[in-house]
C-alpha cells in the first residue's frame, strides 16, 4: 500500500512566509530557512516552498533563498512561482530543489510542461492549479497569478491535459477552501484524483487532525498539503501521521 504524505507548505513573499485567508489578507508566520529546518526535524514528508507573488509581479523566484532552505532539508523540496522557462527550472534544481511546481506559466503555455518533463522527467514536474467553484457553471474554474486572473479553464479538464503533458503530480489548491480551517474540499480532490494516474496533493482547508483523516479515506489523495495550522503550530506534523496512523491509515 503507498503511504500517505503530509506536507508542510510555505508560501513566500518579499522573503518572508506568510499566510491568508482564500489568497488575501496575509500574515507574517516567519523565516522560510528556519521553517524549512523545523519541518525538516519535524519529520515532514516533503516540503513546497511557492512565492506567491513572483507571477504578479513578474520577476524570478528567489534562488538565493531556495539554496539556504536547501542546505537545511533532508526530505524532497519543490519550488514554485515565477518560473517561466526550462532554463528557470534549471536553477531551482540546481539550487537544491527535487521538484518544480508551475502554475501560472502551464496556463499560458502548456508546452513548458512536456519541455520540463522532457528535459529533467516526469517526477520533477508539478503541476499546481488553483481552482474556484463556479456555481453557474457548476464546476472549477482555474485562476492564475496567485489567484488574482480567472480563466476559462476547467480544473478538473485542465489537470487531465496537465498529465498528458507530463505531469508526474498535481498539486491542487481550493481556492474557495484556502485558510478558512474548515477541512479540505473533497469533491474537487476526488473529482481531480478520479481524473488522473498521478498523485494528487490535496490543500487548502486543513484545520485539524480530522480533516487529514477525511481526505484520506473519502479521495484518492496521495498526499495533504497544509500551512498555517503547521506555522502557528496549532498542530504538529508528528500529531497528524499520530492520529492516521491510529486510524489505519498508512502514513511514512
Amino acid at each position: 500500500m503507498i503511504t500517505k504524505r503530509i506536507i508542510p507548505c510555505l508560501d513566500v513573499k518579499d522573503g518572508r512566509v506568510v499566510k491568508g485567508v482564500s489568497f488575501v489578507n496575509l500574515r507574517d508566520a516567519g523565516d522560510p530557512v528556519e521553517l524549512a529546518a523545523y519541518y525538516d526535524r519535524e519529520r515532514a514528508d516533503e516540503l513546497v516552498f511557492l512565492d506567491i507573488s513572483a507571477s504578479h509581479e513578474g520577476r524570478k523566484t528567489m534562488i538565493e533563498v531556495v539554496k539556504q532552505a536547501a542546505a537545511e532539508l533532508s526530505i524532497p523540496f519543490t519550488v514554485g512561482g515565477g518560473i517561466g522557462t526550462v532554463e528557470d527550472m534549471f536553477q531551482l534544481l540546481r539550487a537544491g530543489a527535487d521538484k518544480v511546481s508551475i502554475n501560472t506559466a502551464a496556463i499560458l503555455d502548456p508546452g513548458l510542461i512536456e519541455e520540463g518533463a522532457r528535459r529533467f522527467g516526469s517526477q520533477c514536474m508539478v503541476v499546481a492549479i488553483d481552482a474556484k467553484y463556479d456555481p453557474a457553471l457548476q464546476d472549477w474554474v482555474v485562476y492564475t497569478h496567485g489567484g488574482r486572473n480567472r480563466t476559462e479553464r476547467k480544473a478538473i479538464e485542465w489537470a487531465k491535459e496537465a498529465v498528458e503533458r507530463g505531469a508526474g503530480e498535481i498539486l491542487l489548491t481550493s481556492m474557495d477552501c484556502d485558510g478558512h480551517k474548515d477541512g479540505y474540499d473533497l469533491a474537487l480532490t476526488q473529482a481531480v484524483a478520479d481524473t488522473v494516474q498521478v498523485p494528487v496533493i490535496a490543500s487548502g482547508g486543513a484545520g485539524n487532525e480530522q480533516h487529514f483523516y477525511e481526505v484520506f479515506t473519502k479521495t484518492k489523495a496521495a498526499a495533504a498539503l497544509a500551512a498555517s495550522i503547521f506555522h502557528f503550530q496549532e498542530v504538529s506534523v508528528g500529531s497528524v501521521k499520530s492520529y492516521l496512523q491510529e486510524r489505519g491509515v498508512e502514513v511514512r
